[in-house]
């Protein structure tokens, strides 16, 4: 049974750009706490946490696992995430149940596109973050250029509290700015003792420690103080300091280290208990009554009623697991649950303590504890799991709409069955899966967040289900928007064919908003009441249906302002519903009025390369429709980034091994919508 304290336990998140270490930072976080007695490698495909056969064969994260392990009397539970951004919706997911997360970053590339898209990701989720600069081995890692991209792309104050010890091939270890002290290891990856700080860098470590004081004290009232008072801070109050300005996301303390070559693993660890936070040290819970809506709170009490969110769903041979995280109160074996947002009640078969695909039986959970369970049927990634004496609803992590889709056929007419019953689960598992019947073609289309993630969702049906799939040519996701826009546009919904009539009398103006995609807005400017406000409301419900097809080419429209100027109402036949088919309508026929713009989903590309192959990767990128945004040139090969159409990105991987001999590599960020070329006469 758990008796953990709560104080002792951390909700931690691995965050990274693809090829940053995170798996690595993982597995040797594992090493180190004794949880494996292997050190798991990514080429090898022995990782603990990439056990997925597609995650090992393309030697990158695709799926987020959870894992737990004991340090220095504390409990940690860890979730690697992917760092592919096809996989943010697995971040999003894991992100909105964690206390903390620790951002790796690559020594030599620094702050890199995904890198800056999950931190932004989790700003939104106020998770407070260490920072990790990785593979300090490698030539032409630099530290301080790190952490200034840190500065100027994150833009929080970044708190180096290392000094790294040696360069490149020769770095052996860091010195603690904190104590002073030099921590250093063998070729084996084993710590040695501390010892006092190498005479050779004694000055730099002195100059260092004197201007990590002098931004704390900038940052942080107490240790303001005090620096005033004494003019330096000692250990404990730059502790307690870094501690509080982490915490609440005014600072983010920077270590540093090489995963692969076990180095500087412990230390990381250390600053995960002293700085990131318990479950007791976060705001409580925020969730709504189920019965009218009013917002509860709920703290991290074991004794409180039960409020738990599941994050992710995944059909194993060990039955169908559903990871929870408890916000508050207890769950034991065999207990009786309400899935809030099913509204039905649940019995808990099982409760699994989860290591990636292991795991171990628990008799109970407690608040703060994130944990698997079988036996649940009704639950999603988003559900509420609550005591159903006192049922609340928490906010669900938000699901990314999806750019790309293809059109999948079994292979055999006799496995249509199959392979539909396979998309649904699939469709339950992964939200950002989207699953659809083309009312045109009949066809079968999956929808995704990119090329690689419909490439993994099918090739595991293939795997797991034994079913031969068919994929066809990937599509983006268009969207319409108003270019030019129309005023005073009169529609009159007038039906009398027997019984109740129905008569509903609008004006709309219709403007495009300042950004293609900011979405739609609505407002009334009527006055004397023509239209009564419980019509307007109607109106506005009508105008959103409407824009679910646009007049183009039936895409989804964004990027506009509707205003209800003027209307009238008939004093038996109006009502909520004429005035909803008014709006929906009338919009319809104002946007055929209108000079409609079509847009396309449009990506940032950040391609590395040979010096040597820049020239021709910008021509192939100006034949995409690419605008280049920036290059720059380091460690003997050049970044050059570019924002392209994404339907132009479809094979580009192939090309761009062609035209480098397999030394180029890219990634992609997907930044929103812009207006696609007008279709060739």
């Amino acid at each position: 049974m758990r008796t953990d304290p709560l104080a002792t336990v951390r909700n931690l998140g691995i965050l990274a750009h693809v090829d940053a270490g995170k798996t690595t930072v993982t597995e040797r976080i594992l090493f180190a706490t004794g949880t494996t007695h292997k050190r798991g490698e990514v080429h090898d495909g022995t990782t603990v946490t990439d056990f997925d056969p597609q995650e090992r064969d393309r030697g990158i994260t695709i799926f987020a696992a959870a894992v737990s392990c004991a340090w220095d009397g504390h409990r940690i539970n860890l979730i690697d995430t992917p760092g592919h951004v096809d996989f943010a919706d697995e971040v999003e997911r894991s992100l909105r149940v964690l206390d903390g997360a620790v951002a790796v970053f690559d020594a030599v590339a620094g702050v890199e596109p995904q890198s800056e898209s999950v931190w932004r990701q989790a700003d939104r989720h106020g998770v407070p973050r260490l920072a990790f600069v990785n593979k300090m081995d490698r030539a032409g890692a630099d530290l301080d250029a790190a952490v200034a991209s840190i500065r100027e792309r994150l833009h929080p104050a970044p708190l180096a509290v290392q000094l790294p010890i040696g360069a490149e091939d020769a770095f052996t270890g860091v010195v603690d700015l904190l104590h002073m002290r030099a921590l250093t290891w063998t070729d084996a990856g084993e710590a040695r003792d501390p010892a006092p700080v190498p005479d050779d860098l004694r000055e730099e470590a002195h100059r260092r420690r004197r201007l990590l004081e002098e931004a704390v004290a900038e940052l942080h009232p107490g240790a303001l103080e005090e620096f005033c008072a004494t003019g330096a801070l000692d250990a404990g109050t730059l502790t307690a300091a870094l501690r509080d300005l982490t915490r609440d996301g005014d600072a983010v303390v920077v270590l540093c280290g090489s995963a692969y070559r076990d180095r500087g693993v412990e230390p990381l660890l250390d600053a995960v208990l002293a700085y990131l936070p318990s479950p007791l040290d976060v705001p409580p819970v925020r969730g709504t009554r189920e019965d009218d809506g009013t917002e509860q709170r709920r703290s991290a009490d074991p004794a409180a009623p039960l409020a738990a969110l599941a994050f992710k769903v995944t059909a194993t041979a060990t039955g169908r697991l559903t990871y929870l995280r408890l916000y508050a109160g207890t769950i034991e074996k065999g207990d009786t649950v309400w899935d809030a947002t099913a509204r039905r009640s649940e019995r808990i078969g099982r409760i699994l303590r989860v290591r990636a695909d292991r795991h171990a039986p628990l008799e109970r959970a407690v608040a703060g504890d994130i944990v698997a369970v079988i036996g649940l049927r009704s639950a999603r990634p988003g559900s509420t799991l609550c005591a159903p004496h006192a049922p609340l609803v928490l906010e669900p992590p938000g699901v990314a709409e999806p750019v790309v889709s293809v059109a999948v056929e079994a292979l055999k007419g006799t496995d249509t069955g199959r392979l539909a019953s396979a998309l649904a689960r699939l469709a339950e598992e992964d939200p950002s899966l989207v699953v659809r019947t083309d009312p045109e073609t009949g066809q079968t289309v999956l929808s995704g967040m990119g090329e690689l993630h419909l490439e993994v969702a099918v090739e595991k049906i293939r795997r797991e289900q034994g079913v031969g799939v068919t994929m066809g040519r990937p599509r983006v996701s268009h969207r319409e928007t108003v270019g030019r826009g129309v005023s005073g546009f009169v529609y009159r919904h007038v039906k009398q064919d027997g019984g109740a009539g129905q008569f509903a009398h609008v004006v709309l103006d219709v403007e495009p908003l300042a950004a293609p995609g900011a979405g739609f807005e609505f407002r009334s400017a009527v006055v004397g009441g023509r239209v009564p406000q419980e019509y307007v409301r109607a109106v506005e419900a009508g105008c959103r249906d409407a824009l679910t097809e646009g007049p183009l080419g039936g895409h989804p429209v964004t990027g506009l302002r509707v205003t209800l100027t003027d209307g009238s109402t008939h004093v038996k036949d109006s009502s909520d519903t004429a005035f909803r088919t008014a709006g929906r309508f009338g919009l319809r026929g104002a946007l055929r009025a209108c000079a409609m713009v079509l847009l396309e989903p449009v990506a940032e590309v950040t391609v590395t390369v040979p010096e040597d192959a820049v020239g021709g990767v910008l021509g192939d990128l100006a034949a995409r429709r690419g605008r280049v945004t920036g290059s720059v040139t380091r460690a003997g090969a050049t970044v050059v980034t570019a924002t392209v159409p994404l339907a132009e990105l479809f094979g580009y991987a192939t090309r761009l091994r062609s035209r480098t001999q397999g030394r180029g590599t890219f990634t992609t960020r997907p930044t929103g919508h812009a207006p696609a070329p007008a279709p060739a006469r």
